[in-house]
C-alpha cells in the first residue's frame, strides 16, 4: 500500500461484510482512520484486531437521529462511504409496497441521513469525498425495487456533486457488477440448484467470473484519494464487462 489516505478520517457504512468490509480494510491499509459501521455488531468484532486504525460501531443507517449523533461524534470526516444496502428479489408485480419502501429506506434514504449529517463539517473545511455504492447500470431481471433504488442513488450522487462542487465537495457513485460477497453466497445457496444459480450470476459478466470485494475496494480507494481530485458526479462502473 502507498499511504494514499494517510491522515484522513473515513466513515464506512455496511462495513460488516462484503464490499463495505473490504473498503474499510483497504482504507485502513492506505493510512486512513476508519469508523466502520454495521447494524450487526458481531460482524465487526474482528476488525479492530486486524487493524487498530479501524473503530467499529453498531449503527442502523435507517435511524436518522442515530446517524446524526454518530456522524457528529466522528466529524469532521474527510471521506464518507455509503455501502449499506438490501437486495429485494422480485419483479414489480412480485414487489409489495412494504418491499418497495424498505428498498428505498435502506438503499437511498440511509444515504440521505449520512450525507446530510457529514456535509456541514465538510463544507466548513471546503473538502470532502463521498462515495455512494450503487449497482450495475443495466437492468437485471427480478430486481425491480433494488434496481429502482440504486438508480436513485445515482441521482442523489449527481445532486450532491452539483451542489457541492464549488465548495470542494466531491461525490461519486461506485457501480459494482455481480460481486462474490457473503450476501450473494447466501442467495446462491438458498436456490433449489445452487450451482445453476451461480452459473447464472457468472453469465452476467463478460469476463466469465464474479468480481471480488477487494476489486471494488480498490476503486473506492481511488475515489477517496487525491488521485481522483478532478472527478465528481461520476458513475464508476466496475462490472467485468456486464454493460458491454
Amino acid at each position: 500500500m502507498t499511504g494514499r489516505l494517510a491522515g484522513l478520517t473515513a466513515f464506512v457504512t455496511g462495513a460488516g461484510q462484503g464490499i463495505g468490509r473490504a473498503i474499510a480494510l483497504a482504507y485502513a491499509a492506505e493510512g486512513a482512520q476508519v469508523i466502520a459501521a454495521s447494524r450487526t455488531a458481531s460482524k465487526l468484532s474482528d476488525l479492530r484486531k486486524i487493524s487498530p486504525a479501524i473503530t467499529p460501531i453498531s449503527l442502523d443507517v435507517t435511524d436518522g437521529p442515530a446517524v446524526a449523533r454518530v456522524v457528529a461524534d466522528a466529524s469532521p470526516l474527510d471521506i464518507l462511504v455509503n455501502c449499506a444496502g438490501w437486495v429485494h428479489g422480485g419483479t414489480l408485480l412480485e414487489t409489495s409496497e412494504a418491499d418497495w419502501a424498505k428498498s428505498f429506506d435502506q438503499n437511498v434514504t440511509s444515504m440521505f441521513h449520512t450525507i446530510k449529517a457529514a456535509l456541514p463539517a465538510m463544507l466548513e473545511r471546503r473538502s470532502g469525498s463521498i462515495v455512494n455504492v450503487a449497482s450495475s447500470i443495466t437492468g437485471v431481471a427480478g430486481r425491480a425495487a433494488y434496481g429502482a433504488s440504486k438508480a436513485a442513488v445515482i441521482g442523489l450522487t449527481k445532486a450532491v456533486a452539483r451542489d457541492g462542487v464549488s465548495a470542494g465537495i466531491r461525490c461519486n457513485a461506485l457501480c459494482p457488477g455481480t460481486t462474490l460477497s457473503p450476501s450473494l453466497e447466501e442467495r446462491i445457496q438458498s436456490a433449489p440448484d445452487p450451482e445453476a444459480r451461480r452459473r447464472e450470476f457468472v453469465a452476467r459478466q463478460a469476463m466469465g467470473r464474479l468480481g471480488t470485494p477487494e476489486e471494488m475496494a480498490a476503486a473506492a480507494v481511488y475515489l477517496a484519494s487525491p488521485d481522483s481530485a478532478f472527478t465528481t458526479g461520476q458513475v464508476i462502473v466496475v462490472d467485468g464487462g456486464q454493460t458491454l
